[in-house]
């Protein structure tokens, strides 16, 4: 929480809670945060959900909210999303929120090397 509430302070938004409507339960969270892509900051839309709740439209719902936030109140050029080369489920995301494979990289997380498809849109585009 802390975290989050750094990032809007200085840039303005972070991940938002996702809830469900009908109930109320936390059932992920979504938002826009900066990530590193071959050494240049990027706007990223980032998504993660609780798995007894992937699969149902929440994160398509999610991911084009914060793409239109995005383009409308941050005023961003363009969004990029950074997907895990095996989560075809995201990769998927991305596709259906209009954006388009444009590269890969590699992250390491506690010395494993995992490799990770960027996904870019520009702002006008689809």
């Amino acid at each position: 929480m802390d975290k989050q509430l750094s990032n809007y302070r200085r840039d303005g938004f972070g991940l938002w809670a996702v809830c469900l409507k009908e109930t109320g339960e936390l059932i992920g969270q979504c938002g826009l945060t900066w990530q590193e892509v071959a050494g240049t900051p990027v706007l990223e839309i980032g998504y993660l959900f609780r798995r007894a709740f992937w699969h149902k439209g929440y994160a398509i719902e999610a991911a084009r909210a914060c793409k239109e936030y995005a383009f409308t109140h941050v005023k961003a050029e363009e969004v990029y999303s950074i997907i895990r080369d095996t989560n075809s489920a995201s990769q998927k995301v991305a596709e259906r929120n209009g954006m388009v494979r444009c590269g890969e990289i590699v992250k390491h997380y506690r010395g494993v090397a995992m490799p990770h498809d960027v996904y870019r849109i520009k702002n006008g585009a689809a």
